[in-house]
């Protein structure tokens, strides 16, 4: 089973005071954090490559509580969530898919078990490649003012041989959100939908 190898963690916090309109009680926070590691699969084919998911189940967590920590410090503060995954260019796209069990399963239990479907995107990509990670309220899939995306990347990495992996959080949905549809007041939270 390999090991992980990490080469650089970032973490990144946004602020959001306003967008054009009227500032908000308070400002939102957005963050990703972003763990760059050794494809241990890069530049060849491995038929079963699953087994990684277990190693990678560490990086989620330590990932995933970094993020409530920069975000203040309290899981009952985050309303959305997404993954994502950008896979060097000697790495295949399934690559990427490895984070969906470990970076997932990792949030929702941080966050005490949230029920929605956390969000995902991947792609292979150069140097200095960004991603936009898609974010969805943690318990409710249907909160249309939290469908939002954050843009990602490091300016070196990954390198051909080496994954991207991303965890993004945020205290609230999009800023002055007036589209309609299910309010978080509204949410019931049982199947991950409504």
């Amino acid at each position: 089973m390999p090991d992980i190898a990490i080469r650089k963690s970032t973490l990144c916090v946004e602020e959001i005071f306003h967008e054009f309109g009227p500032p908000p009680p308070k400002p939102l926070l957005r963050a990703a954090a972003i763990s760059v590691i050794e494809n241990p699969y890069a530049g060849r084919y491995v038929e079963e490559i699953a087994v990684f998911m277990d190693d990678l189940k560490i990086l989620g967590l330590k990932m995933a509580n970094d993020l409530v920590a920069a975000l203040g410090g309290d899981p009952k503060n985050i309303e959305a969530y997404g993954k994502g995954a950008i896979v060097g260019a000697a790495g295949e796209l399934e690559h990427g898919a490895l984070w969906h069990v470990p970076g997932g399963y990792a949030m929702r239990e941080v966050l005490g078990g949230a029920k929605a479907i956390v969000p995902s995107a991947k792609k292979v990509g150069g140097v200095g490649a960004r991603l936009d990670v898609p974010i969805t309220h943690i318990d409710a899939s249907y909160v249309r003012g939290h469908f939002d995306a954050m843009e990602v990347g490091v300016p070196d990495g990954p390198r051909a041989s080496e994954l991207a992996f991303v965890l993004v959080m945020t205290t609230g949905g999009r800023v002055h959100d007036r589209v309609g549809g299910l309010r978080v007041e509204d949410v019931k939270g049982e199947d991950g939908l409504r």
